[in-house]
């Protein structure tokens, strides 16, 4: 497919199609702990720019290699980020947050497997799926204090708040301390531990069971679930459902299904 084609060029990511309409997007540097770099910000928000247009029914965001998921901004560019302006570091985390909110907005439900640490803009990138898969070696960490920096990046404070409770994520933000699997999935930080195997074979299972569901449907329902945690009215929460539900009772898909029962 064109688009898998041209998504296969970038140098800091690597794309697979393991069955039709499902594709995983894995950070690929394993060399690295999958950490960050600024080209891959560039190419996780071009990347998502590119899927908005894929007819896909699921997209897996996982850690190339099994042992990581993304471990935060590479240290090794660390000097690169110092070295910066006002409005060159400006430019970079908006070219950063491009690709949270790119992930956030596909009309497809996105799910992060998690193996291995998910830390600082690792974890910012797994808070932008849909849902989390954990398994027995993923641990969780906003450890930007610990390194002078806020937990104000990329979303993740907006997020975090929203998952775990505000106390929970204040507990997290201000200690910068680690969250193992077990007990990230008792908080809500992980929505499922992989029984067997690794959170990548149990993202697989979760995308074939949602891609079984009608794609309008999955779509409507992505589009409510999305926007609906962004509102704060009740009533316009109600006008989005009622709106989404009449548009959809007009595809033909939707009308054979209900009346199959």
């Amino acid at each position: 497919d064109e688009v898998l084609a041209e998504l296969r060029t970038a140098h800091t990511l690597a794309f697979d199609e393991p069955s039709p309409g499902l594709v995983v997007m894995s950070v690929n540097r394993p060399d690295r702990g999958n950490s960050q770099t600024v080209e891959m910000f560039g190419e996780i928000a071009w990347a998502t720019a590119t899927l908005r247009h894929a007819q896909l029914r699921a997209l897996i965001v996982t850690g190339a290699g099994g042992k990581a998921f993304c471990t935060g901004f590479d240290i090794g560019e660390i000097d690169v980020l110092t070295r910066m302006s006002v409005s060159e570091f400006t430019d970079l985390v908006e070219t950063a947050a491009a690709g949270s909110t790119g992930l956030r907005a596909l009309p497809y439900p996105v799910i992060a497997a998690v193996s291995g640490p998910a830390a600082g803009g690792g974890l910012s990138l797994a808070l932008a799926a849909d849902v989390r898969i954990a398994d027995a070696t993923a641990s969780f960490s906003a450890g930007f204090v610990r390194v002078g920096l806020s937990i104000g990046e990329l979303g993740t404070s907006w997020n975090l708040v929203r998952l775990i409770g505000p106390g929970r994520a204040a507990e997290l933000a201000f200690t910068g301390r680690t969250v193992r699997a077990a007990e990230a999935a008792r908080i809500g930080l992980a929505d499922r531990l992989a029984e067997t195997g690794t959170a990548l074979h149990a993202a697989i299972e979760l995308a074939d069971t949602i891609a079984a569901n009608p794609d309008d449907s999955m779509r409507s329902t992505k589009n409510a679930l999305v926007r609906n945690l962004e509102n704060n009215s009740f009533q316009s929460a109600l006008e989005l459902d009622n709106r989404g539900q009449a548009l959809i009772m007009q595809v033909p898909e939707t009308r054979q299904a209900l009346t199959k029962g």
